[in-house]
């Protein structure tokens, strides 16, 4: 009798990782979570397949990119795609084959590379300015990398949409990512999703807005705070020379103002029962590097401080981490988002 009730109470702890709450929401220890931990050094392969034509922006995604990446110590790489400028006008919106072939190849690499991949949606301009329209296309674009990818390995993840903004208000975005995660799931039922919120990701913005459409999902945040200090500089933002020669020096001011930040974001995800993937943070390259390198220290450690799985903007251009022309690691930097990880 003894041995039977012993070996009763091994089975329900064995069970307890897997259970769910009264509110029919995972709690740690299935999929998303255990999913999310391979995404937990992350790094962005940006300016490449979200420029408009690959090479626009100056980058292309070379195969010698993902043994680099995966020997420095990152475990997954995060693909930004602008799929809207490959597929067509008119219904069904047929997505160029040899653009999907491209995207597999990138996804291929990082198979073969043993990281995980994140094959998101980028730059739909068109969505944000004009939601109703483009909604249908939205999604007809999804079933068809769903379709084509439906096959891939549960390393491989799907965002639907980065940075949610303009006319694409909450409301709106809540009801377009439920019927798109509808349709992809006829094709991928157990494909974790990765979703944020509207108003550009940001980690403290629309996060209590969210509707999440279903419990196989990671909450994608995004943080460039202070924005004046990670974008002085930056080409593309209006006005952001005013911003140069801003430092950041790690006062309890400017630390106290992200671990603010990210309680808010660790809280409403404990309450909604799902993991978080800090699916960007960088600053720009004409910042003082001494101040690069403590900010990035900074968020990193207070992204694992609560267990979120991270992504650094960027691997080669304007915030990169790696130097295309050297072909090496730019090394405190690396050092910065890398340290006490290289080994693993």
């Amino acid at each position: 009798m003894n041995r039977l009730i012993i070996w009763f109470v091994a089975f329900v702890f064995a069970l307890l990782p897997f259970c769910i709450n009264a509110d029919n929401k995972i709690v740690q220890g299935t999929d998303p979570f255990r999913r999310n931990q391979q995404l937990r050094r992350t790094i962005n392969l940006g300016n490449a397949l979200e420029a408009p034509v690959e090479g626009d922006w100056g980058m292309v995604i070379e195969s010698e990119y993902f043994p680099t990446i995966k020997s420095a110590g990152f475990t997954a790489v995060r693909l930004p795609v602008r799929w809207s400028a490959h597929a067509k006008k008119d219904n069904p919106f047929l997505v160029d084959p040899l653009f999907l072939d491209r995207v597999k190849w990138v996804v291929d690499q990082s198979i073969q590379n043993d990281l995980a991949i994140v094959i998101n949606m980028h730059h739909y301009m068109e969505l944000f300015a004009s939601p109703l329209a483009h909604r249908d296309r939205f999604i007809k674009i999804w079933q068809q990398i769903a379709s084509f990818f439906k096959d891939a390995p549960e390393s491989v993840f799907f965002e639907l949409l980065n940075e949610p903004n303009g006319r694409l208000d909450s409301i709106l975005w809540n009801q377009i990512l439920n019927e798109c995660t509808s349709v992809i799931r006829k094709t991928n039922p157990d494909r974790t999703l990765i979703i944020g919120p509207s108003n550009w990701n940001h980690i403290s913005a629309d996060l209590d807005k969210l509707k999440l459409p279903d419990d196989n999902v990671i909450l994608t945040v995004h943080y460039y705070e202070p924005f004046h200090f990670t974008h002085q500089g930056a080409e593309w933002v209006n006005n952001s020379d005013k911003w140069l020669g801003r430092e950041w020096k790690g006062t309890s001011k400017q630390t106290s103002k992200i671990e603010s930040d990210f309680t808010k974001a660790a809280e409403w995800a404990n309450i909604n029962g799902v993991p978080v993937f800090l699916g960007e943070f960088g600053a720009y390259s004409k910042a003082d590097e001494q101040s690069r390198i403590k900010w990035t220290t900074a968020v990193r450690h207070h992204a694992e401080k609560y267990n979120f799985s991270w992504s650094y903007w960027e691997f080669g251009a304007g915030f990169g981490v790696y130097d295309r022309e050297r072909n090496d690691w730019r090394v405190p930097l690396l050092q910065s988002l890398l340290t006490d990880h290289q080994s693993n």
